[in-house]
């Protein structure tokens, strides 16, 4: 695991995109954190990295977009509106993160049973003394996404300065 401060949307952001720069076919990010904690700016990061052009929105009420067209395809859901995991699977998104693709999945943590095992878990915090200030915890959860993690490690840290 893997613990950072972030002072300012442009750092989670800036996050986002070195979890998407170094993104593979098959790499799937898990991310949670509360109601304006900045999963969607974080989204957005990976978005750019990946060469997306669209805008990144949250597919809150679209509940899943894919975005091709860039360095690799993105499936981008949300599963904050749903009421039960049988949903995200009628909606086949199981399958869709099983395809070739790099899979980023708001509100994760509702429904860990449609995602892979071999997953990047990503929990941004709000700190309630520091209104810009997140606390981001990156969490491998399995092999692929171990190495995933270790790639990343040092970049992230000379992204914090520390």
């Amino acid at each position: 695991m893997l613990e950072v401060s972030l002072e300012s949307v442009e750092q989670t952001r800036a996050l986002g995109a070195l979890v998407g720069a170094s993104a593979r076919l098959g790499g799937v990010i898990a991310l949670n954190g509360e109601l304006g904690a900045g999963k969607t700016v974080f989204a957005q990061g990976v978005g750019e990295a990946l060469g997306v052009e669209r805008a990144i929105t949250s597919p809150t009420f679209v509940l899943v977009n894919t975005y091709e067209g860039g360095r690799l395809p993105l499936v981008h859901a949300d599963l904050y509106r749903l009421e039960a995991e049988s949903e995200a699977i009628a909606i086949g998104l199981d399958e869709q993160l099983e395809s070739d693709v790099v899979g980023l999945v708001e509100w994760a943590e509702r429904f860990p049973g449609v995602l892979p095992e071999d997953h990047l878990e990503v929990r941004i915090g709000m700190v309630a003394q520091a209104p810009e200030l997140r606390v981001v915890r990156l969490a491998a959860k399995g092999s692929g996404s171990a190495e995933w993690l270790l790639r990343l490690e040092p970049e992230i840290r000379a992204l914090v300065g520390g």
